[in-house]
């Protein structure tokens, strides 16, 4: 890398590694504000981690100074081409620090934590049985679909999940290939899962085991060798790297021994013509095999950038303030009955910060849109792209959402969908008391403007 390339980068650093207060970092957005339907503006609280977190300051300015330097990757002779290649290959040594790889592991990268999953989908063996819980999100849950999948039942307990994958693994061909897949914390209740628990019980039965790391790795470190995982998969967009990028990384030969997941330049080594009109193609045994195209260096640069940023932050702080935060909005919610919160082991399990209820008597979107339009504050509703795991927590069966303004059921009887707040290291303390406020006041003097349906969704009538 050039030396004015490293002199921008190493500043970029100095200034972006200065939070308000230990354990937060400096995001973009933190000074947007943004307008009120009942006057005046306030600074947009984006409470939407879960689905996508704002990139890091330090990424925006290690992207910043590397884009002048800006070319192609594995294609050129060029000295931009040359360095951006090196800048490429020196991110992939980054995430398998950041991941803490074993030395023979490969890192593939991808455009999301749905694209890994996908492409170690088309890479497993003939006749392989995925057992996957209920409970993943579509993006763990749906890729399987020329394997023989066995759904397992949602679990109560850290306990119960264990046994129940035991259960179900004692009952398969023991000399067949077997992968779990299984998430390190969820997307809706944000509760961590028994990891390392369940990889020994894989294990045991001679099975493999994929982590879906997109909730995780944004908020607690992950260590493939600590928990003895075959492999990782997360997205660069949840973990404040913008760009569309994201990762594969783990064990080698089913990877190796698959078709490309995308037959192109790059993927293969040697292309010839036969005699007969056709090709013989020799494709390469690396994780060039599974990214055929132009890389996204940009993304993949992104990635490494908030890779470094959160080890250099140190987790122990980063996990302390999270705690503090999680506890101000649970305490706040308790305060209000007509709250209730989903949960799947309870109360006192260990989670992230992301966090799913329902407020009685009230649409789910009618009561987002309110957050947004009279507190601007930002957060989801609806399944999360879990819908088996949220229509458990609800006890509620598939149906339509209510029109608008109009409650989804009456207090006592079951919500059809939720609202899901979630925040991370770039969250400042006001956004999450401004949620609280929020949600009190708008249970006990309901919303000051008025709502229409548009689409499907609430939104401010003119």
């Amino acid at each position: 890398m050039s030396a004015s390339l490293n002199a921008a980068t190493t500043s970029a650093v100095a200034t972006a590694a200065d939070p308000a207060c230990a354990g937060q970092l400096a995001v973009l957005g933190r000074d947007v504000t943004v307008p009120l339907v009942t006057g005046g503006e306030v600074t947009y609280a984006a409470l939407d981690y879960a689905a996508s977190a704002p990139a890091l300051q330090r990424v925006w300015d290690d992207v910043a100074a590397y884009a002048p330097y800006y070319g192609s990757v594995h294609r050129g002779a060029g000295y931009l081409s040359q360095l951006s290649t090196d800048l490429f290959e020196q991110s992939r040594v980054t995430v398998a620090e950041f991941l803490d790889c074993r030395p023979s592991d490969q890192v593939v990268f991808t455009r999301s934590t749905t694209d890994s999953l996908n492409l170690l989908a088309a890479a497993l063996p003939a006749g392989c049985q995925v057992f996957v819980f209920e409970t993943e999100h579509h993006a763990s849950l749906l890729p399987w679909t020329n394997a023989r999948v066995t759904y397992l039942n949602a679990p109560r307990t850290p306990g119960e999940a264990v046994a129940t994958l035991e259960r179900a693994l004692a009952g398969r061909d023991p000399h067949g290939p077997a992968l779990v897949c299984v998430t390190g914390a969820s997307n809706v209740t944000g509760e961590l899962w028994p990891v390392k628990e369940l990889a020994a019980a894989a294990h045991a039965h001679g099975a493999r085991i994929v982590l879906d790391a997109a909730q995780l790795a944004p908020h607690h470190p992950v260590s493939v060798q600590e928990l003895d995982v075959d492999w990782v998969a997360f997205s660069g967009h949840k973990l404040y790297a913008p760009f569309g990028s994201g990762v594969l990384a783990g064990r080698a030969d089913w990877l190796q021994e698959a078709d490309p997941y995308l037959a192109g330049g790059g993927a293969s080594r040697k292309v010839a013509r036969r005699e007969d009109g056709g090709v013989d193609v020799e494709w390469h045994t690396t994780a060039a095999r599974h990214e055929a195209g132009s890389p996204n260096v940009i993304g993949v640069y992104s990635i490494a950038s908030a890779c470094k940023a959160l080890t250099e932050a140190g987790f122990d702080s980063l996990v302390a303030r999270e705690r503090q935060l999680i506890a101000k909005v649970r305490e706040g919610l308790a305060e209000v009955p007509a709250v209730r919160v989903l949960s799947l082991f309870g109360d006192d399990a260990p989670r992230v910060g992301v966090i799913s209820f329902v407020v009685d008597g009230w649409n789910s979107s009618h009561f987002a849109a309110a957050l947004s339009a009279e507190y601007g504050i930002g957060v989801r509703d609806g399944l999360f792209c879990a819908h088996p795991l949220v229509r458990t927590l609800l006890g509620s069966e598939p149906q339509a959402q209510g029109e608008c303004g109009a409650p989804e059921a009456a207090p006592g009887e079951r919500s059809l969908n939720a609202i899901r707040v979630s925040f991370g290291a770039g969250t400042p303390d006001e956004h999450v008391e401004r949620f609280v406020r929020a949600v009190r006041e708008l249970v006990a003097d309901g919303a000051k403007w008025q709502y229409r349906t548009e689409e499907g969704r609430c939104v401010p009538a003119v």
